[in-house]
């Protein structure tokens, strides 16, 4: 990201309005050489503004011709800004398209001059006319050469009705994925629901699914609209189809050839308008093999196919979604928080994410909140991510990591420079949140607490 140190000449305050810029931006001297870049150009070309103070722009930003090192010191000698489209090499050397625009400006002292460089990405442009497709990255990031192929399939997945099927590892973002494809169709004015058929059991789901009326079973005191009911017009999303019981499968089937089905307990059938996409982690195939799924279901949903690649095989996303998350986390908890440390970043960049996009964005949520400075450290980072990586707790907070018992009191034996007891309360309830996927009564168990004890606690240190 932009740095201060050694560029005495630039405001603090603009350097970090540069850093809110979601453009490529880099200063470069009289001799095109890099001064300081943004974070956001950062992201892009996989280099810290430290790595490349003094180094000739074209060998940074990469153009692989020299056409615009020609218009850039035209303005130079000119003092007049100029604008032009070229290509950048990313970090997988594709090419991205990108608008330069190019302003010489003069240093406040010493009067030599500089040339200011933002760096427009142009690719959806060029793809549309110059119209963005709507909603074709709402919630997706990526530079890295697989997951602009999902964003280029994406209009098709959008301007169909047909069934998508959409796979991939726990936590690649599949749900999202999802809601792209609905906000980017015709069908965006009306609801996108999301239904995991893991999370009930088969009872519940079919009425959860497909409703249900009154006197159905013990409980149902009211008649109530299913899900597909409440997505009319609109889409349904089921993650974990793989998890769906044999008989609903057979229920699912009928829908979509008919759309129509039977409420629970209904003697009458209801007609639906509904769009399906479904998605997994497992292995659908193989499930009809061991006859745990429907082949004929199967085929009915792999009409369009979408694989989410795990983030560990999306070369340079991950520090582009270490500062998108930084920055939202920063700004939803009013916090200070500016950039993570070196030292944190070389970590993150080498560590697997078994739980890809989800668990890098509770790693940044959790180092945002533990963070008490503007640079969050490898002290900040979650304890089982340095296991991970062999790094030794530096603080007796360090060493609460998973696997070790989670309960403990005031009475534990801390070494002289160890953080107060409430901070390593606050980071063991929040290394149990992480542990438990977000839930309280699990991480109160993980804590040997009682939830009422959890709940209290997390009011006390503003937990939420």
């Amino acid at each position: 990201m932009v740095e201060n140190r050694g560029n005495e000449n630039f405001c603090p305050d603009l350097i970090e309005i540069l850093n809110g810029v979601p453009h490529g931006i880099a200063l470069v001297d009289q001799d095109l050489r890099i001064i300081m870049m943004n974070r956001f150009l950062e992201a892009l070309t996989g280099y810290s503004g430290e790595e490349v103070r003094g180094i000739y722009c074209d060998h940074v930003l990469r153009t692989g011709f020299g056409r615009n090192v020609q218009v850039f010191r035209q303005s130079l000698d000119s003092g007049v800004a100029c604008s032009i489209e070229g290509d950048i090499l990313g970090l997988n050397r594709e090419k991205i398209p990108m608008r330069f625009t190019a302003t010489p400006v003069v240093e406040r002292t010493g009067g030599r001059q500089a040339l200011v460089l933002v760096l427009e990405d142009i690719a959806d442009c060029q793809k549309t006319g110059g119209k963005k497709e709507a909603g074709t990255a709402k919630g997706l990031l990526g530079h890295s050469p697989k997951m602009q192929e999902i964003f280029e399939l994406l209009p098709v997945l959008a301007h169909t009705d047909s069934s998508v099927l959409i796979t991939g590892e726990t936590g690649t973002g599949k749900d999202i994925l999802a809601e792209a494809v609905h906000l980017a169709s015709r069908r965006s004015k009306y609801p996108f629901i999301k239904v995991n058929c893991g999370a009930l059991p088969e009872s519940l789901l079919e009425s959860e699914l497909f409703g249900h009326v009154r006197g159905a079973f013990t409980g149902a005191h009211a008649d109530k609209h299913g899900m597909f009911q409440l997505a009319q017009g609109g889409t349904i999303f089921l993650t974990e189809i793989g998890d769906l019981p044999l008989p609903l499968q057979v229920k699912l089937l009928t829908v979509l050839d008919d759309r129509e089905f039977f409420p629970l307990g209904s003697q009458k059938k209801v007609r639906v308008d509904v769009r399906l996409i479904t998605g997994t982690h497992r292995d659908l195939k193989q499930l009809v093999e061991v006859g745990r799924f429907r082949e004929d279901l199967f085929f009915r949903l792999n009409v369009l196919r979408v694989h989410l690649p795990p983030l560990r095989e999306r070369d340079g996303d991950v520090r582009l979604l270490i500062d998108y998350f930084l920055q939202m986390f920063a700004a939803s908890f009013k916090k200070n928080v500016k950039k993570l440390s070196s030292r944190a970043l070389r970590l993150l960049g080498g560590y697997r994410y078994p739980g890809n996009v989800r668990e890098l964005r509770n790693i940044i949520e959790y180092g945002v909140n533990i963070c008490r400075g503007e640079v969050i450290d490898i002290e900040h980072l979650p304890p089982y991510v340095l296991a991970d990586a062999g790094t030794p707790p530096r603080t007796a907070a360090e060493a609460v990591a998973p696997g070790s018992p989670l309960s403990g009191g005031p009475d534990e034996e801390l070494p002289d420079n160890a953080v107060s007891w409430s901070s390593i309360e606050k980071r063991k309830i929040l290394t149990a949140l992480m542990q438990t996927g977000g839930s309280r009564t699990g991480a109160a168990k993980a804590l040997g607490w009682g939830r009422t004890t959890l709940w209290r606690k997390m009011r006390e240190y503003d937990l939420g």
